[in-house]
């Protein structure tokens, strides 16, 4: 366990390092071309350093339900599966079998620390399979995003399973290996039949323009008749009684800070939407793979909006904000669309972490 950071400043340390790396980012981008060697070596230094950084020092941290959120609810069922405690029958069976197993052969704090890794590896193993030696840029939007903190030590679970999906997203050539890390990733949260039926929707049609109009369909909708579709989902039984319970719930500590439609998440929401639509329609690229995560998201995310108003929704933006990082930095990676488009990388990352970095020392502090 870490005992050398104090429990207050545990998030500080992280967000300001990630501040750190960002500006020295956008330093480089500014003076050494990407594919410079200095710049290739730097990148990579970088992303290694923050992959197993951010694995101790988050597997590793204290138990505490104040700041770390459903920690200690995790170390009870730990602890009570240790001596005998039977798996409920209305869990999520794969994560409570993986949990049962490992808490007869593992401490705690090497069980948070597996999952952390669980949680960080697929965002790196995917960033490197579609970007190569550049895969420092992706990984570090990943590591920056507005909700990575949070599904990495409070939604320990939901922010695993959606990694598996990550994961299996990387091997778009190995169909079977796909499949079963989709099936792990549902079999830990049933929530990602949402992120997966989505994604296999694409293989059907993979239009981009369908897909936007119904995103933006879904905000009017979800004003009009917001309550309609939190009911609806919820009489549907989307995935278990314990989902539907996020629906129509009371507030608690679980919940976004305030309810009602959020148009603050909706703009952090809208950074991807207005990302994909501007490389699509006005730079006219054109990728099968980037097509299938941007209606992917366009997808998850619309759900999000028609039930946004619900106590919980928070729950279900994460289906879809998981994928904001590969969304947005995927067309800078794959193709030259601006004179100087390392800089143009760096400004990018700076952009995306300012709401991180905002939210927590301007609305959250």
């Amino acid at each position: 366990m870490n005992t050398l950071v104090p429990l207050e400043y545990y998030y500080t340390l992280y967000i300001n390092l990630c501040l750190f790396l960002v500006l020295f980012t956008l330093l480089h981008t500014r003076v050494v071309a990407i594919d410079n060697s200095k710049n290739v070596i730097f990148i990579n230094i970088a992303g290694w350093f923050l992959l197993v950084f951010l694995v101790f020092y988050m597997g590793l941290r204290p138990i505490n339900g104040i700041y770390f959120g459903d920690t200690v609810n995790y170390h009870k069922s730990f602890v009570d599966y240790k001596y005998g405690k039977p798996i409920p029958e209305d869990g999520d069976l794969g994560w409570e079998l993986f949990m049962k197993f490992m808490s007869y052969i593992v401490t705690i704090h090497t069980f948070f620390t597996l999952m952390v890794f669980v949680y960080i590896f697929p965002m790196y193993y995917l960033s490197r399979t579609y970007f190569k030696e550049y895969w420092y840029y992706a990984f570090i939007m990943f590591i920056i995003s507005f909700s990575f903190w949070t599904y990495g030590v409070n939604g320990v679970r939901n922010g695993a399973a959606c990694s598996l999906f990550l994961w299996g997203l990387a091997f778009k050539d190995k169909k079977i290996i796909m499949a079963i890390l989709f099936f792990i990733a549902i079999m830990f949260h049933k929530t990602l039949l949402l992120p997966i039926m989505a994604y296999l929707a694409t293989y059907v049609y993979n239009k981009p323009k369908a897909y936007f109009i119904g995103w933006l369909a879904c905000i009017p909708m979800s004003l009009v008749a917001g309550g309609f579709f939190t009911g609806l989902f919820a009489k549907l039984g989307f995935a278990d009684e314990r989902l539907t319970a996020y629906l129509t719930g009371s507030q608690d500590a679980g919940s976004f800070s305030s309810t009602g439609f959020r148009w603050d998440f909706l703009f952090y929401s809208g950074f991807a939407v207005f990302a994909g639509w501007y490389f699509v329609f006005k730079k006219k690229f054109d990728d099968k793979i980037y097509n299938q995560l941007l209606n992917t998201y366009l997808i998850c995310n619309g759900f999000w909006i028609l039930v946004i108003k619900a106590n919980f929704s928070n729950r279900f933006a994460y289906l879809s904000w998981f994928m904001m990082a590969i969304v947005i930095i995927y067309p800078f990676l794959k193709e030259r669309f601006f004179k100087d488009q390392h800089f143009m990388i760096g400004k990018v990352v700076l952009a995306y972490f300012a709401f991180t970095y905002l939210m927590f020392y301007v609305y959250y502090y």
